[in-house]
């Protein structure tokens, strides 16, 4: 029977191909993996049941064939994490050239990004908290097994560390060994590493003008080949996914399925509570919340409809220069800045979500240093997430490690990724948006001097 269910995931895996052929789009794709996988994993378990007996040996055999896609899928995604993170933080850093007279500004826009990053973080902390997720209930195999395998991933964790040490630990003593992910906190270690290499890349780039442009011509083709590298590893989602939420309902109960509707859920209203929070935000600089919601309406439904930041900046630009009458040098950093840099849906909800769920099945409390040392994560790593899709992901392949988590149940909340990732990037255009409202009321002199020497993007 093991073997005829084989052939059954491999039907699965070939139909996903075939409509890969016909260019079905990922997001279509994706969806089709979850419903297939949902079906395939409520067979296994109906049929042959997750407890004892012959029926479950069946389908523990048929789980440990199929996981070779999921477990694959897994590592590829781990295989991206320390290449990803490096280039495009050295990327993010080296778009300072265009507000090198503007440092006011640029520090405005950045405080307001991360600034509300950190607070959808804490709101992210809060929904979880407030529903409950768990991470166990989303846990492959056996309970027994899960637990030994957290057990053992919990030694080292950055959760023993003082706050003091953990600020210490961010630093590398060794980015030849941070590379390779040997401590906790390599991730973040690379981050700052390459905010330093961006910083002393940017100042050659000035005092050397025939180096500049090798420097810049060198990190775009590094950028593009990383960047085809994550479309690639992208592309093979819908497997992943289908092998993935086979595991989940096959080897899970009912609670299981609760726990992956009350993340959707829970996601909604926390990215809703954001929208509200810049609302606030706004109001309290005057502006009216109202009319602003009717001029960058079309510009949130573009977001929402192809799940890129990066693609709506010219839009996120022309809302602001033309309907919100925001300078332009303070319009082009915004959005620029917004789709790499503390983006409040896909770097501060979602990690701070899948940490909060993961934790217990750690052993870590969640309490002052928890939420502390998390928040202060993912404000450092919201930098050099891209604004494509898949970004929520690349945020939470850098939160969870750093804080000493498995990034499994990232892969596994993949599968309901479409439902909610489209929100999360309005939510971060909107938020990019805020911050240039934000900075041209508060420097707005700054601004209005600074619009005739800051290019427009075009």
């Amino acid at each position: 029977m093991a073997l005829f269910n084989l052939v059954l995931f491999a039907a699965l895996i070939g139909f996903l191909y075939q409509l890969w052929r016909r260019g079905m789009g990922l997001s279509r794709r994706v969806l089709i993996g979850l419903v297939a996988g949902t079906v395939y994993g409520f067979y296994l378990q109906f049929v042959f049941g997750a407890g004892g007996g012959t029926g479950a040996e069946v389908t523990s055999q048929t789980i440990e064939w199929t996981n070779i896609v999921a477990n694959g899928y897994v590592n590829l995604l781990r295989l991206i994490i320390m290449p990803l993170v490096l280039v495009m933080m050295i990327a993010a850093v080296l778009k300072v050239q265009e507000i090198r007279s503007l440092g006011k500004i640029g520090g405005s826009i950045v405080a307001v990004l991360v600034g509300t990053t950190m607070i959808a973080a804490l709101v992210g902390i809060a929904m979880a908290s407030l529903f409950g997720l768990d991470a166990g209930e989303l846990a492959a195999g056996p309970v027994e097994m899960a637990r030994a395998e957290v057990l053992e991933s919990r030694q080292g964790s950055v959760a023993e560390l003082s706050f003091p040490q953990l600020l210490v630990s961010f630093i590398s003593s060794n980015i030849f060994l941070d590379l390779t992910g040997a401590r906790d906190t390599s991730i973040i270690a690379v981050v700052v590493f390459g905010l330093l290499i961006g910083v002393a890349a940017l100042l050659v780039c000035e005092e050397d003008s025939e180096q500049g442009p090798r420097i810049r011509g060198f990190l775009d083709s590094a950028q593009a080949v990383i960047m085809k590298l994550v479309h690639i590893v992208m592309a093979l989602t819908p497997y992943g996914v289908l092998a993935l939420m086979t595991r989940v309902i096959a080897t899970s109960d009912g609670n299981a399925i609760v726990t992956l509707i009350g993340f959707v859920v829970a996601s909604y209203i926390a990215i809703g509570i954001m929208f509200a929070v810049h609302a606030l935000l706004l109001g309290v600089i005057g502006v009216n919340v109202g009319a602003y919601f009717r001029k960058v309406w079309p510009v949130l439904t573009f977001a929402f409809v192809t799940r890129s930041s990066a693609a709506t900046i010219p839009l996120t630009i022309r809302a602001q220069v033309e309907e919100l009458k925001v300078p332009p040098p303070v319009a082009n950093i915004a959005a620029s800045f917004g789709a790499t840099i503390g983006q409040n849906g896909c770097a501060g909800i979602y990690p701070a979500m899948l940490a909060v769920m993961v934790a217990p099945t750690m052993g870590v409390p969640i309490d002052f240093g928890f939420i502390a040392s998390l928040v202060l994560i993912v404000a450092i790593g919201s930098f050099g997430i891209a604004g494509v899709g898949g970004g929520a992901t690349n945020a939470a392949l850098v939160v969870l490690p750093a804080m000493g988590f498995p990034v499994t149940v990232a892969a596994l909340l993949i599968s309901i990724e479409p439902l909610i990732d489209m929100a999360r990037t309005a939510l971060n255009v909107n938020g990019a948006i805020t911050s240039g409202m934000i900075t041209s009321r508060f420097l707005g002199e700054t601004a209005e001097a600074a619009e005739a020497a800051a290019p427009t993007h075009r």
